[in-house]
């Protein structure tokens, strides 16, 4: 009788404490301890492996994200088999020029080294990764936060171009969040899927346009050569091979298409390095609105700073007249093609003339134009005015 109450009694014990594992856990409202995996994971410098919101997608690079990649290097390739032929055929079996043809292999093989090593340095290399702010007086990463580190962040990222609330995560200046790759990028131009869809950021700008650079002038120079190789051939019929001169006129025509759609598009990135702009900057109007000091108090409707939204038709054509004229960044062409290819290093030059690099600094701060803040803020004021008036 004694054992049946002593199982009774562990069948209770056992059931009670079952019922307990099963219930659920009471969580306190404010809970501090988190888990630093989630953490890590808010961090921009893995949101390159994932986008917000755990959807991977747009991260992700598929196949066809580098098939206009394999189209430029083919564009690139595609010229020189017709080259060879017309340097071989004209330099040295016809004319005998063995130093001019020397120094056209030279030439055009030094620029297309120069375009790949570019190219490399754009594929391989990340745009601009923004990492996570270290917490004040942690040597470690995995060190817990306490309460004021937690309740009172070291710097404002409540302002809408201090925090990127995709990333869940700090927004430098000049930072912008890119929705295709689903991550933010130090000093963002603009995304290109020519280069297996990625960005052009702070890190890889100068190499950019050290790649547009390139192509163009090996345009140029191949355009150059055929040309003056397709004038000898209509002048002296006779004395050429009879294929030479198609070749001869391929070239040039190639030459002057990349020369004209290329270079077109190098002098425009030369026009933004000269006026310290970015691509997005350049084409963005509004994106001034961001950089308006706080609004005069009054009975005007427009947040604090104006949202594109609320502006109306009178206030929208002012914003882009004055972004023809402000220029939050402009320090002179010097200092602005100093901020853009400056460099520290002993063999900085070489460096820019091989692959062009990335733009020295952080990418994170930036000197301002001092003349641009009494221009903002009379656009603030004409703005509050002309909403006052409406």
């Amino acid at each position: 009788m004694q054992c049946f109450y002593d199982l009774q009694d562990l069948e209770r014990i056992i059931l009670n404490s079952t019922k307990s594992a099963m219930a659920p856990r009471r969580l306190p409202l404010l809970n501090f301890e988190f888990d630093m995996q989630s953490r890590n994971a808010l961090s921009p410098a893995n949101s390159s492996s994932s986008s917000p919101g755990g959807d991977d997608r747009t991260s992700v690079k598929r196949w066809y994200h580098y098939v206009p990649l394999c189209v430029v290097v083919l564009l690139i390739l595609a010229p020189h088999p017709s080259l060879l032929f017309m340097l071989v055929d004209f330099h040295l079996m016809t004319m005998g020029q063995t130093y001019a043809f020397g120094i056209h292999i030279f030439v055009t093989y030094t620029l297309t080294f120069c375009a790949f090593s570019s190219l490399i340095v754009l594929i391989a290399r990340d745009p601009g990764p923004v990492t996570m702010p270290k917490p004040l007086g942690s040597t470690d990463a995995d060190d817990d936060l306490d309460l004021n580190e937690a309740l009172m962040p070291s710097e404002d990222y409540s302002h809408p171009s201090k925090w990127c609330r995709r990333c869940c995560a700090p927004k430098p200046e000049r930072t912008h969040h890119c929705t295709i790759c689903g991550r933010c990028v130090l000093k963002m131009d603009h995304h290109c899927p020519w280069l297996a869809s990625k960005c052009i950021g702070h890190r890889t700008y100068p190499a950019f346009v050290h790649f547009l650079t390139c192509i163009t002038f090996l345009a140029i120079y191949i355009g150059f050569v055929a040309g003056s190789a397709l004038i000898y051939a209509f002048n002296n019929p006779l004395a050429v091979n009879e294929y030479t001169p198609i070749h001869e006129m391929a070239l040039a025509f190639a030459g002057a298409v990349f020369t004209l759609v290329i270079g077109s598009f190098l002098c425009y990135h030369l026009y933004l390095i000269s006026t310290n702009q970015t691509t997005l900057e350049n084409v963005t109007p509004f994106i001034l609105l961001r950089y308006l000091p706080p609004l005069p108090l009054g009975s005007h409707g427009l947040s604090d700073p104006p949202l594109e939204p609320e502006l109306s038709y009178e206030q929208r054509g002012l914003v882009r007249e004055a972004h023809g004229y402000i220029r939050p960044y402009d320090l002179g062409w010097r200092k602005n093609w100093a901020q853009a290819f400056g460099w520290k290093r002993k063999y900085g030059l070489l460096f820019r003339l091989i692959c062009g690099g990335s733009s020295p600094g952080n990418g994170k701060s930036f000197p301002r134009n001092p003349k641009s803040d009494e221009l903002l803020a009379r656009l603030a004021k004409e703005l509050v005015d002309m909403d006052l008036d409406a």
